[in-house]
């Protein structure tokens, strides 16, 4: 792309509905207010909530709740995306925290716009120089899993637990795994529920013990629990209440309770990257132009940790 260009590409949700009605169209090129940086996005990621957004799949009043935070006939913000690693390109005149080269990584929450060769942010919003040891891939697929991991496990005091006892159902998508790593890295002894697929990745993530839901009912175990984060949002507090202690705590990433993001937490996600105590799950990577492909996986609901778009070559 021409830097002299003042436009640019996005991807553009014009109507809920399935990943075909996504398409890449050109935008205006943002450019930053006093307090914020342009970023060239490298890459962003296409993860359950863009393609719970793009399809409105929510049930009973939550749908209702989605149409008022998101728009009611159509996104309010066309341009998904949540997650984003790229490099500061322009640096409004007064924000002083980033230059121009800088390589960053971050998210945007309901702002969206990650979907875009081009984004423009405060520098006081979720933003931080990416690991220095991450490829612009890895670095965007840390965020969004990461950040959530991070929400509902310190929700759930494991820093005040001895020897936290910690359950992840649905230990292979991009919460999942990294909350099994951030659970471990708590010190905790960790179970992961996944099917037989799923075993040798989360072994491979340092889970203690590991329940292929497909070969026995995780429910049967004799264990009991500090915590148990359901990491997808199928199963429920009832279900799991028998296998938690007395003062054990159910948390799940289903319902009202929507993790925060902070760039404290992606400066933690950093440090644990850089020391090498943290993996990037990728399981594919689709360029821009290959939106509709990427949600379409997306959508079959077998994706290992994160879907990778790739903005700009």
């Amino acid at each position: 792309m021409n830097k002299q260009s003042m436009t640019m590409k996005a991807v553009i949700c014009p109507k809920y509905g399935p990943p075909e009605v996504l398409t890449i169209q050109e935008l205006p090129k943002p450019v930053p207010k006093k307090n914020e940086v342009l970023i060239k996005i490298v890459a962003s990621t296409v993860n359950t909530g863009d393609a719970r957004i793009r399809g409105l799949k929510v049930k009973g009043l939550m749908k209702l709740v989605m149409r008022l935070m998101l728009g009611f006939t159509k996104p309010r913000k066309p341009v998904l995306g949540v997650v984003f690693s790229g490099i500061v390109e322009q640096v409004g005149e007064n924000a002083s925290q980033f230059k121009v080269g800088d390589e960053v990584y971050g998210s945007t929450g309901l702002n969206q716009g990650c979907h875009a060769e081009f984004l423009c942010i405060s520098e006081n919003k979720v933003i931080t120089h990416k690991p220095k040891n991450a490829s612009f891939e890895e670095a965007a697929a840390l965020p969004f899993g990461g950040q959530t991991a991070i929400y509902f496990l310190r929700k759930g005091k494991i820093a005040e637990i001895n020897d936290p006892q910690v359950l992840i159902y649905g230990s292979t998508g991009s919460v999942g795994t990294a909350a099994v790593q951030i659970a471990k890295n708590y010190g905790a002894k960790v179970t992961a529920v996944c099917s037989s697929k799923g075993k040798e990745l989360t072994q491979t993530l340092g889970a203690d013990n590991i329940i292929q839901y497909d070969q026995q009912a995780f429910t049967k175990v004799s264990d009991k629990f500090d915590i148990i984060l359901d990491a997808v949002g199928k199963t429920s507090k009832k279900e799991c209440a028998p296998l938690l202690k007395p003062n054990g705590k159910f948390l799940s990433v289903e319902g009202l309770d929507i993790a925060s993001e902070r760039t404290e937490y992606l400066n933690f996600l950093r440090q644990l990257f850089e020391n090498k105590k943290f993996k990037a799950i990728i399981d594919k990577v689709y360029p821009m132009d290959q939106v509709v492909e990427a949600h379409r996986f997306v959508d079959t609901g077998s994706k290992k940790g994160n879907v990778v778009l790739k903005i700009i070559h």
